[in-house]
């Protein structure tokens, strides 16, 4: 399993750890992912993803995973958070239609 936020795309960074004598070691910066059950109103289920701490306060921010989704870019959300953004799209084309 990657160490990547599905929603933001946040992901492994690295750097050095500098010690009081000024020696360097490379060490690697991890997100701080978390496994949360979240709810789509439209499609009104729940998904489970494994996201960022900072991701699920931008999703509480706008509104919900709908209003997350819709107001992201493709080229951030994994294949799952995709998928999931045109099923949400879909339905609600349907209900307008409708």
């Amino acid at each position: 399993m990657a160490r990547r936020c599905e929603l933001s795309g946040k992901d492994v960074m690295t750097g050095n750890n500098v010690s009081h004598a000024n020696n360097k070691s490379r060490r690697r910066f991890l997100p701080n992912l978390v496994n949360v059950s979240l709810i789509s109103d439209t499609l009104g289920e729940t998904v489970k993803m494994r996201i960022s701490a900072h991701a699920l306060r931008s999703v509480e921010h706008r509104g919900g995973l709908d209003n997350y989704l819709m107001k992201a870019s493709d080229e951030t959300l994994s294949i799952k958070a995709r998928q999931l953004k045109v099923a949400i799209k879909r339905k609600q084309n349907e209900a307008a239609a409708a």
